[in-house]
Formats: C-alpha cells, structure tokens, sequence
C-alpha cells in the first residue's frame, strides 16, 4: 500500500523564525547546534508529507475550528494546517514563549508561501 505524499510549504513567518531559532542556537552554543536543532525541524515537518494529522489540535477554540494543528520538535511548536493536499507551516515557534500572541495573524488570514520543502 502507497503511502500519500503531500506538499509542504513553509511560509514567510515560519522561515523568518526557524532562521532565528538557527542564529540563536549558533550565538549560544555553536554552528553545530544551529544544524542539529533546523534538522530536527525539518526532518519532523517531512514526516507530516505522510502522515499529516501526526500533530495534536490547537487548544485555542478559532484555531481549532480552522483546522490548525501544532507539531511538536523538542522546545518547539510547528503550526501547520492541511489544505487539500498541502500542508501550510504558519509559524514554528518556542514552547516555552508566549507563543499565543505570536500567533494572533492566524485569524486575520493566511501569510503567502515563499520556501517549498517537498522532496
């Protein structure tokens, strides 16, 4: 049985934040941190291209009710969603932040795609 392959694209906020959380890492502890920790990332946003409800549902009541779901990576949260067959990477975003003021553009509508990661 062939498994489906959805699209992934990061967009313009996303990318923005997993190039801080790299600089970050590569300030504090060294360039390979910053590698280690965007791998991670990555490889756990590729896991979604097949299985994309793997992430747990959104807590807060409108983004649930929109379909946002958040993929968690080690300190991190990924907020995806699934439109027909790609899944849009809105925001990745530190766990232990007060991510939920990060997140209010979800409401006024979606960011444009910039960075595809299909394989």
């Amino acid at each position: 049985m062939s498994k489906t392959k959805y699209k992934l694209e990061l967009l313009t906020p996303a990318q923005r934040e997993l190039e801080e959380i790299a600089l970050v890492h590569r300030e504090l502890v060294g360039v390979e941190s910053a590698r280690k920790i965007t791998d991670r990332i990555y490889g756990a946003l590729d896991h979604l291209r097949s299985h994309p409800n793997m992430g747990v549902v959104c807590i807060d009541k409108m983004l649930r009710s929109e379909g946002y779901r958040m993929l968690i990576c080690d300190h991190y949260l990924c907020i995806y969603r699934l439109l027909g067959e790609t899944i849009f990477v809105y925001h990745i975003v530190d766990s232990r932040a007060n991510y939920t003021r990060l997140l209010a553009d979800l409401s006024r509508g979606d960011p444009q795609p910039t960075a595809d990661i299909q394989n």
